[in-house]
């Protein structure tokens, strides 16, 4: 092994492997699964292939374990018939069985939360006659889709999520991440373009986060006080990967603030390349702003180890090519934020973590492996 990579494994082994904690769970290490969707879940239902797939990442050296996104209750969100939901026996019985194989992996896992909103087409999922629903009845191009919801609407899917997440606790998961990022249900209503209300749900950046919070205190009411409640969110969107939530770190702030109020525990700010800056006269990416300004634990994520992101204006990289992790460790070491989210080389390598510690090289990233359930 040459003397960089000796050096480099040194400061993993120092600054990945230290523990951390969430509300009240105790994390092992500073690594985490980024949640990514497999389609490999016929009727909704996580098989045990699914299980073991989520346990050979604990067993690799993965500390916490966020799920691919998982349906909550309501036929509005369901968009494929292979995505998992969390609701109904048997989609909660393979659940469990997720869980129970990454504790005995030594991980912990939460299960992703995710209402699709208008990224869903209308005529598809397992109630095809369902409506789209939106803040507007607008989808992420601005052209209409689907309806607006209504008071109703809204109610029935903030107890979704509660019910979920209850459910969560209940088999034994460690806490719950819910899905507000990336141009979906919680994000439409974030995002000016797509929340188009003149109700108490849109307007100013401040009535636009009320339904995130209104999500994020019923799922608080329905589990324990301890248990981590973890919000995902970002500024780009699907097709929109210029779009822009907050312009400055004060604008932020005033974005995060409701949900750190309604009980939101850990923040993950979703970027596609971590180490760019978020704002102007700082080197601070958008998960170094987010810890600063909340003062909460934060999840960075954003092709770690690799040289592209994962999307971007010309699609899917499908063949990056890797690099080495020595910005990343910068900025741990300068605790910018306080855990990292690794997705593609995950996937390319379940044993990543444990070779980052030991200097060792790494598999590739290929198409063949994002389409394979290894």
């Amino acid at each position: 092994m040459n003397d960089s990579r000796t050096d480099t494994a040194d400061r993993a082994g120092q600054l990945l492997a230290r523990p951390h904690a969430i509300n009240g769970l105790k994390l092992r290490n500073r690594v985490v699964m980024a949640p990514m969707t497999r389609d490999f879940s016929p009727g909704g239902v996580p098989s045990a292939e699914v299980a073991a797939y989520y346990a050979r990442r604990a067993a690799g050296g993965v500390g916490l374990i966020v799920t691919e996104g998982t349906y909550v209750g309501h036929e509005s969100t369901w968009a494929s018939e292979n995505i998992p939901r969390f609701h109904g026996e048997a989609n909660l019985a393979g659940w469990q069985r997720v869980a129970e194989a990454v504790h005995e992996a030594g991980g912990a896992i939460v299960p992703q939360l995710w209402h699709v909103g208008a990224t869903r087409d209308p005529g598809t999922g397992p109630v095809p006659d369902a409506d789209v629903l939106s803040p507007s009845g607008l989808g992420l191009d601005g052209a209409p889709k689907g309806r607006a919801m209504t008071q109703a609407d809204i109610d029935a899917v903030v107890a979704a999520f509660a019910e979920s997440a209850a459910a969560a606790e209940r088999i034994g998961f460690d806490g719950v991440e819910l899905h507000g990022a990336h141009g979906y249900l919680i994000d439409e209503f974030l995002w000016a373009e797509t929340n188009q209300r003149t109700d108490a749900y849109g307007g100013d950046l401040s009535s636009r986060t009320r339904f995130a919070a209104e999500v994020v205190a019923a799922v608080r009411a329905a589990v324990s006080a301890d248990f981590p409640v973890n919000f995902r969110f970002s500024q780009w969107k699907g097709g929109s990967y210029d779009a822009r939530l907050a312009e400055s770190p004060q604008e932020l702030e005033r974005l995060l603030a409701p949900l750190v109020e309604a009980g939101v525990d850990a923040f993950h700010a979703s970027t596609r390349r971590y180490w760019l800056p978020e704002f102007d006269g700082s080197d601070l990416n958008l998960a170094g702003w987010t810890k600063k300004v909340t003062g909460k634990p934060v999840i960075s994520v954003g092709s770690v180890g690799l040289d592209k992101e994962f999307m971007g204006p010309e699609g899917m990289a499908f063949q990056p090519g890797t690099t080495g992790i020595e910005k990343l460790l910068d900025r741990m070491e300068n605790d910018e934020f306080d855990m990292i989210a690794v997705g593609r080389s995950l996937i390319a390598d379940p044993e990543w973590p444990n070779r980052i510690a030991k200097g060792e090289a790494t598999n590739p990233f290929s198409a063949e492996l994002l389409g394979s359930l290894s």
